[in-house]
């Protein structure tokens, strides 16, 4: 089956760049915006439009710029982003509630173990 581009396509590139700079797998990538891995497929090779549902998904969830990804202007992020705060916080939506309460004590507790360590010296 052959497709016509018939529209700017290059929106499907930048999104394809976007995964490649936090080095996600399609199958990683699609689940932290809820998308099945064969629907970001088809969006990285041109199969299929990119709606601003799609646009907006990725700007929440990666802190990506969506002017950037609209049109390739200014900078890709709005905000320095740390791929493995990214990671975390997609395996932290993965937990059930009790163990999601376990890291966040587990976290506040390497925070005040941290603060001690400095003040101590």
């Amino acid at each position: 089956m052959a497709y016509h581009l018939n529209w700017d396509d290059k929106i499907n590139r930048r999104i394809l760049q976007v995964r490649k700079t936090f080095g996600y797998t399609q199958k990683t990538f699609a689940e932290n915006l809820k998308l099945s891995r064969t629907y970001l497929g088809e969006i990285e090779v041109r199969r299929r439009r990119v709606n601003d549902r799609i646009v907006k998904l990725i700007a929440m969830t990666y802190g990506v710029n969506a002017d950037w990804l609209k049109t390739g202007a200014g900078a890709m992020f709005d905000r320095a982003v740390d791929p493995r705060l990214e990671q975390l916080v997609a395996d932290f939506k993965k937990l059930d509630e009790p163990l999601k309460e376990q890291v966040l004590r587990q976290l506040k507790f390497l925070v005040k173990y941290q603060e001690t360590k400095r003040r101590n010296g």
